[in-house]
């Protein structure tokens, strides 16, 4: 049930953007329902994501699964999703990383304290797995006490930028 009024309250959210009336003499909050238009600004120049990354993606999956007629709605994670991406914000601004040249490839020491530390276990185990075989590299993730290693591989020793990656 949580999973429908958070994709109802994503997708409606623009809807009921303003928090009052301006014409009784307060300031009205952002209506959100106007991001993407020419209207915003002098010029038409324009934000194409509403204030916040992990938010806009959120909205713009449930837009898209609202969109679909064959979504089943029983199925659906917006939790998982949210989730997922407070561990991609953790990891790529709050982790440490360093990197040297291994035999064919490259060992990614990715670490961090507390929370980021286990997002960085997560994170990194699940890109070793989607990853390893893409072409032609093998990937192998072993967690640590202060977060990751990562190594990548390919037989003719290319790195991954050569692969077009």
């Amino acid at each position: 049930m949580i999973r429908y009024a958070l994709a109802a309250a994503l997708v409606l959210a623009p809807l009921f953007a303003w928090a009052d009336d301006a014409g009784q003499g307060r300031v009205p909050v952002m209506d959100h329902s106007l991001h993407g238009t020419a209207s915003e600004s002098p010029g038409g120049a324009y934000p194409t994501e509403p204030g916040q990354s992990a938010f806009a993606a959120i909205q713009e999956i449930a837009a898209m699964l609202a969109a679909d007629e064959a979504t089943d709605w029983s199925t659906v994670d917006l939790e998982a999703l949210r989730q997922h991406l407070i561990d991609m914000d953790n990891v790529t601004l709050r982790a440490k990383v360093t990197f040297a040249p291994a035999d064919g490839g490259m060992i990614f020491r990715v670490t961090g304290d507390g929370e980021v530390r286990d997002s960085i276990a997560r994170m990194v185990a699940a890109h070793a797995a989607t990853m390893n075989g893409v072409a032609g590299f093998t990937y192998e993730a072993e967690e640590n006490f202060n977060g990751a290693i990562l190594m990548y591989a390919s037989e003719e020793g290319r790195l991954v930028g050569e692969a077009g990656m």
